[in-house]
């Protein structure tokens, strides 16, 4: 056994009260004892983020010697700094809003409601520490992974070095993720701000909140933080909010926003930060007016920046560029004893696209096929995606954009929320879903619905197209009544209605004139 592993960079993990002290017991042990390394390893995968667990856990399952190891946190950005901690405040958020609306459900709420941000973050790193036994280094050992932690670097075309212990590799696979993208705006790297990987360490409220970055992680933190009660400015360069979204579906959501109290500053020009007399400061041009805002902090999120430093990727012939990786569609790099999974390789920087793609890899690495043929491809992956805010935006497929700039003629059908019995009497009847199709046919290529439960509700569409049913069998498959996910069987009768043609109905007319 090599010596205790002691490193302290825990980054985020603040406060350090006993849900932060139990994260991390589980995903960076203390005095975690890296395992003695005995012959070469089918599999060494560097970095435990979602690809690189379910990569090392579907191998060892698989009868595979595999090792993993990761330098920061087991679980990644997920379960530490992303998906998980994020729902936990959005969720939170959401109920402290049902109680301001609850009047129009006859609800009157008398007197003071007290409203606790620190018992509401208490909350989230709790449920956070508690689903953190499932990412732990404990259990990965168990499920017969040698789990390393430390820093891992390649030396040679079959070895990797977790600081001084040599690992022997048969293949590797690179899950080392991304982070979050720091911006050259005047003035940010002189003034303290939050990403995603810090803000979750609050404790108290800002009063003034400034984000920068009206895409999906900017419009959740941004609405959150409205609806507990700050004073939020959002800065986006473009038009609008979620620029590469649906414009109608995105300006329902915008909506929103600006109904929490959000104040949207779109199509930004000359952004610049500036500190002075305790405060931070906005300073930007929108819409031809300029604003100098005074903020208590800055949320930056403008997307994110692969992994790629210090793992010797030169060394072994691994070629990579500003967005990470280069791999084929089987995931493999330049290298072909190496392959790389999850968001250091993917423009689909999805949790369940890091799955989807560690299996991939599984196949493709462990179980090589001559000729290539019989490969797991990314070429055959249907990705769906969500942005959790309320409503939510969920969308598969190709756009209408994506559509004409390909050449291929479609027919678009669109079903509104306030035509669906549940939404409206849920009260939450502002959106729609919109599909798709190849023109006169009733073949799905993409599908966007805006709902409070659109991500939920976007995986029929998703199975639609991976299974290669058209609009015809959605239309025909029963859907419980009343629940807001009828309003894609509705969508899909939008299709069939336009299939009734003139000529239809005048011998049908006929026909029925006959049988009187």
């Amino acid at each position: 056994m090599t010596s205790p592993h002691t490193s302290t960079h825990y980054g985020s993990m603040l406060p350090q009260d006993q849900f932060n002290q139990e994260l991390v017991n589980n995903v960076h042990p203390p005095q975690w004892r890296n395992p003695t390394p005995s012959g070469r390893y089918n599999l060494v995968v560097i970095g435990a983020g979602t690809a690189g667990l379910v990569t090392a856990a579907i191998a060892s399952a698989l009868g595979a010697k595999v090792a993993l190891i990761e330098r920061h946190l087991m679980g990644g950005d997920c379960l530490n700094v992303g998906c998980v901690p994020s729902k936990g405040i959005i969720r939170a958020a959401k109920a402290w809003t049902a109680v301001r609306e609850a009047e129009q459900f006859g609800v009157h709420v008398s007197g003071e409601v007290k409203r606790d941000f620190g018992a509401a973050m208490a909350r989230m790193r709790k449920l956070r520490a508690q689903i953190s036994h499932v990412d732990s280094a404990h259990r990965y050992t168990k499920l017969g992974v040698d789990v390393f932690i430390g820093n891992g670097r390649f030396t040679s075309s079959d070895t990797i070095d977790v600081d001084g212990t040599t690992l022997q590799f048969a293949k590797a696979v690179i899950c080392t993720g991304a982070r979050a993208a720091v911006p050259s705006i005047p003035g940010l790297a002189q003034t303290s701000y939050l990403t995603n990987e810090t803000i979750f360490s609050l404790t108290e409220l800002p009063r003034k909140l400034g984000v920068i970055g009206a895409g999906p992680i900017g419009c959740e933190l941004a609405q959150s933080f409205a609806r507990f009660g700050s004073q939020v400015y959002l800065v986006e360069a473009m038009h609008g909010i979620l620029p590469n979204e649906d414009r109608d579906a995105a300006d329902i959501v915008e909506e929103s926003l600006l109904r929490d109290g959000i104040q949207l500053l779109c199509c930004g020009k000359d952004l610049k930060i500036q500190s002075a007399n305790g405060n931070k400061h906005l300073s930007v041009a929108s819409h031809g007016q300029q604003y100098d805002i005074p903020v208590d902090e800055i949320l930056v999120g403008v997307g994110r920046s692969p992994n790629i430093e210090g793992l010797g990727l030169e060394t072994v012939g691994v070629e990579f560029e500003k967005s990470g990786v280069k791999v084929n569609h089987r995931l493999q790099t330049s290298n072909p004893r190496i392959f790389a999974a999850g968001d250091i390789c993917s423009p689909f920087k999805f949790t369940h696209t890091a799955d989807a793609q560690a299996q991939i890899v599984i196949q493709n690495a462990l179980f090589p096929h001559p000729f290539g043929l019989g490969y797991a491809s990314t070429n055959n992956l249907v990705i769906p995606w969500a942005t959790y805010t309320q409503p939510e935006i969920a969308h598969v497929g190709l756009y209408e954009k994506d559509a004409e700039a390909k050449g291929i003629p479609i027919d678009t059908f669109t079903f509104h929320l306030n035509e669906v019995d549940r939404a409206i009497l849920d009260g939450e009847d502002k959106g729609f879903a919109r599909v798709h199709v190849k023109k006169g046919t009733d073949t799905i290529l993409g599908a966007t619905i805006v709902a409070s439960h659109a991500g939920d509700m976007i995986s029929g569409f998703t199975l639609a197209i991976k299974g290669g049913l058209g609009l015809n069998t959605i239309a025909s498959t029963i859907h419980p009544y009343p629940t807001q996910a009828e309003v894609v069987k509705k969508t899909a009768n939008a299709w069939r209605k336009t299939t009734l043609t003139e000529g239809k109905k005048r011998f049908l007319k006929k026909l029925f004139s006959w049988q009187r």
